[in-house]
């Protein structure tokens, strides 16, 4: 391609609005432009590095006996009252009526359209197990869209899906995409680990989550520093032991904690440390309300707690609602006297505690010398804190380190979620009705682009991987009103399409430093500049991601080029 005849908009300054490297240079390098706030289109080079992406997930997915097709991104809420999931979703589905004032969500998932079209084509056992993909726009409301490509409302995203006899079935489609996603991965060079996670909004159970390791990651790794255990932090299991205190309990007392508002600031005030003080908060889980009991040194895990109680939704009880039901606002919550109507559970370390403070439920009071179960009773315990750096691995190896991530990819166990809801049934070897079992599976395709720049860069710009760059080779012609430049940059561009190899020809009559930065901007691995040796046949050849430089005659370019490529 020559440069001269492509939309390749480079820009010398940051934008102001670009966060991070990944957004930065995509844009500087003209990869991509924002159209409105987390939309953004593709230009050329940006749409060739993510058809490079796309073609490697592809390839995977075929190899696993996963099919490629396109389903409709405009799905009518029908199907979503059949899952359950119109009501729960939550705003980031994005809804419209059309001109009857029907009713429908732009897609930000496809659980629905796929289920619905597989129990109406598939009836028999035979036809199973079934793997299906596609690679489609997603849209979803993000409330705070940032970070460029990685937290937009519009972005590609490949979604899978397997239908499957059972769960023994489910187990091995589920495996195949495991592979088949570190595979992926792999091939695109990125450094990432696959985590436990939750599953959210998608329903069911057993997943994890493909993490790239990244600074600027919004998501937190919990990791153990001697074996390969990793987990989202929302999933780390506590593990811990404690040891309950030897102290005699002593009488509970009343106390007066005037204007003291946070966990640190009664600590202080009452002369103890945070992890002698109780942590209660007030939940909303579903239609009830549970009041959590933490140390004042943990905090307080809702994952957790919407898992303990299988809810779909938990959020904070609002102040208003909980002066209602206590009688005090946030800062002076406790345990002690809430009534019936409201469930009390308490993480593990809970349980080990004697005599230590919590709130009175009256402002500016707190109680000293509380004992649980002595001073108040827990419904349950359960482990409801986040894990926290040092704790004991959950697999029994090591202790847990942290790290951030970039989710790219997750896989989930769907189990019979949508399929019970949606009557997604089959008949077995015996002529039985049966309920179909599922899985899905996701990649960020667009966000995986800027989570490989967010590792490949430099101060200078992109160093794409060789086999994800927009062209291999980007040929410079740095004065081509130089007959022999001209000349010889012209016969090195048709050798090198002859020979199948992906060059950019930078044929502009810009100035030699525009081109140089340009050139390191875009990343592409290998650079041959033809310049004032041009008379004598001699090419400079600069590989992008090491700064090495060599001079190639003009004879050997196209082997010591294949070459390179080759290694």
């Amino acid at each position: 391609m020559k440069q001269s005849q492509m939309l390749i908009p480079t820009l010398k300054e940051v934008p102001a609005d670009a966060e991070i490297k990944s957004h930065q240079l995509l844009v500087r390098a003209g990869y991509i432009r924002q159209i409105a706030s987390g939309i953004y289109s593709f230009l050329p080079i940006g749409r060739r590095v993510l058809r490079k992406v796309e073609d490697i997930v592809r390839e995977e997915m075929e190899k696993i006996g996963a099919h490629e097709m396109m389903m409709a991104a405009l799905q009518p809420s029908e199907l979503w009252k059949e899952s359950g999931r119109w009501s729960t979703y939550g705003p980031e589905l994005m809804r419209l009526h059309d001109r009857h004032e029907r009713e429908f969500a732009l897609g930000a998932t496809h659980e629905e359209v796929i289920t619905s079209i597989v129990r109406d084509e598939v009836k028999s056992y035979k036809r199973l197990p079934l793997k299906v993909f596609q690679i489609q726009n997603k849209f979803r409301d993000e409330k705070r869209p940032r970070f460029g490509l990685l937290r937009g409302r519009e972005f590609l995203m490949k979604d899978a899906y397997s239908f499957n006899e059972s769960f023994e079935s489910l187990d091995e489609s589920y495996n195949q995409m495991f592979q088949a996603y570190s595979a992926i991965f792999k091939r695109l060079g990125l450094n990432f680990r696959a985590v436990i996670a939750d599953s959210g909004q998608m329903g069911g159970k057993d997943t994890h989550e493909f993490m790239v390791l990244s600074d600027v990651g919004e998501d937190v790794i919990a990791y153990s520093d001697t074996s390969d255990y990793a987990a989202n932090i929302e999933m780390a299991e506590v593990v811990m032991t404690y040891e309950k205190s030897q102290d005699a309990p002593k009488q509970m007392e009343k106390v007066s904690t005037p204007d003291q508002k946070t966990m640190q600031d009664v600590a202080d005030y009452l002369g103890h440390g945070l992890e002698a003080g109780l942590k209660s908060i007030m939940f909303k889980v579903d239609d009830r309300y549970v009041m959590v009991i933490t140390r004042g040194d943990h905090e307080v895990n809702d994952i957790k707690l919407k898992n303990l109680y299988s809810a779909d939704i938990v959020e904070l009880a609002s102040e208003e609602r909980t002066k209602e039901l206590l009688g005090t606002g946030f800062g002076s919550l406790g345990p002690v006297g809430v009534g019936e109507e409201i469930e009390v559970v308490a993480d593990h370390a809970v349980e080990a505690l004697v005599n230590v403070s919590c709130g009175a439920n009256e402002a500016g009071y707190h109680f000293v010398n509380v004992t649980p179960e002595k001073d108040f009773k827990v419904n349950q315990y359960a482990d409801l804190r986040f894990i926290k750096e040092g704790d004991p691995s959950p697999d029994g190896q090591g202790h847990i380190q942290f790290a951030r991530g970039i989710e790219v990819g997750h896989v989930f166990k769907l189990g019979t979620f949508y399929a019970e809801n949606m009557n997604a049934n089959y008949l077995d070897d015996q002529g039985k009705a049966q309920t179909m079992v599922m899985g899905s599976y996701g990649i960020g395709v667009s966000r995986t682009v800027a989570a490989i720049v967010e590792q490949y860069n430099d101060e200078r710009g992109i160093t794409w991987p060789a086999h994800i760059a927009p062209f291999q080779v980007h040929l410079l012609s740095l004065n081509p009103k130089k007959e022999e430049q001209k000349q010889l940059a012209d016969q090195l561009y048709d050798q090198l399409k002859s020979a199948g190899i992906e060059v950019l020809y930078d044929d502009r009559k810009e100035r030699a430093g525009v081109k140089f930065a340009d050139s390191d901007l875009f990343g592409i691995p290998l650079r041959l500049t033809v310049g004032k040796r041009a008379g004598e046949g001699i090419v400079e050849m600069k590989e992008r991601a090491s700064g090495e430089q060599s001079e190639v005659d003009q004879s050997e370019v196209l082997s010591t080029v294949s070459e390179w490529f080759r290694q």
